[in-house]
């Protein structure tokens, strides 16, 4: 297993089986024990969470899993701060790390600027959203409501759906889903939103993946789907967006016609894509998914702080 106290998360890749499944062990654990009380295990220990981007889900779980075992949360807001006179994002990272917090989650829409900074960052960073890069906390959420609704990742067959070109959800998960055996990942989008060269790459030979453009032409049954939506905001030409966006809807008439409904994920934010008449379905996860977030946060957080 991977030692984690002190260590910046910057990756998927920074992790490996043994730890994934010592985090999910400990997850199930804390959510007995965060579900009806907070401890104080983090007493004296400090957060700085610092998202130059919006967030809902990963800020909200971070601060309330932080919370919950017992340790103080600074927010870092950057419409108000200096950053809006010009100040460099590398330099306001500075001045926050020389305030000595124990742990910084930093989300950013530039790929790899958490990468780009750790060695002048003594803090360890926790990436939560490196633009088109990755999103490492998310695929560990992922995982970790595959390993508890499934009882197992091995052999898992999924499908990831919608837009792979500009999501930073499904190169995390890819490579998360590398350290299990006989996985098979179904690529569902449209021929200008495929997932990336790059990332093909990283799993090739590590895990068996075929690239298709409608749900219709998988045959095999899949054991859960991962919806993600088209993210207006990292297209250049909003036409494209336009043209596109109507390329896949997950609703219950796409998923009568599977041999079996698969649970159904998505990290959320949904918007079209999803249409809440899912939401009945058994299957239909992706709530639940966001309250995991809390408690395998909150395992990673006990890891890095070593308490």
């Amino acid at each position: 297993m991977k030692e984690l106290r002190g260590k910046d998360i910057l990756s998927s890749f920074d992790f490996d089986r043994e730890t994934l499944e010592h985090l999910f062990e400990e997850a199930e654990t804390l959510r007995k024990k965060l579900s009806t009380t907070h401890l104080k295990i983090a007493d004296s220990k400090t957060m700085a969470t610092v998202f130059l981007e919006p967030s809902t889900r990963t800020k909200m779980s971070f601060q309330m899993a932080m919370l919950k075992l017992g340790g103080s949360v600074i927010d870092f807001q950057p419409e108000s701060s200096s950053l809006q006179k010009g100040e460099s994002d590398l330099d306001t990272m500075k001045i926050i790390d020389g305030y000595s917090p124990d742990i910084i989650v930093l989300r950013q829409s530039k790929p790899f600027f958490p990468h780009s900074i750790k060695e002048e960052i003594a803090a360890p960073i926790i990436n939560g959203g490196d633009g088109t890069n990755e999103h490492p906390t998310q695929a560990l959420l992922d995982v970790y409501t595959i390993w508890r609704e499934l009882k197992r990742v091995d052999g898992l067959r999924l499908g990831i759906m919608g837009d792979l070109k500009y999501g930073r959800t499904a190169p995390s998960l890819s490579y998360m889903l590398t350290f299990f055996k006989d996985v098979k990942i179904y690529y569902i989008a449209p021929k200008e939103l495929r997932l990336r060269e790059e990332v093909k790459e990283k799993i090739r030979n590590k895990i068996s993946f075929v690239e298709v453009e409608r749900l219709e032409d998988i045959e095999e049954e899949l054991d859960a789907l991962y919806v993600t939506r088209l993210q207006k905001e990292r297209f250049k030409d909003p036409s494209e967006y336009e043209r596109l966006k109507s390329s896949y809807v997950v609703n219950l008439e796409a998923l009568n016609k599977l041999k079996r409904i698969p649970i159904i994920m998505h990290p959320l934010p949904r918007v079209w894509e999803l249409p809440q008449e899912v939401d009945s379905l058994p299957q239909a996860k992706y709530f639940e998914q966001a309250k995991n977030g809390m408690y395998v946060r909150a395992a990673l957080i006990k890891e890095i702080l070593g308490i």
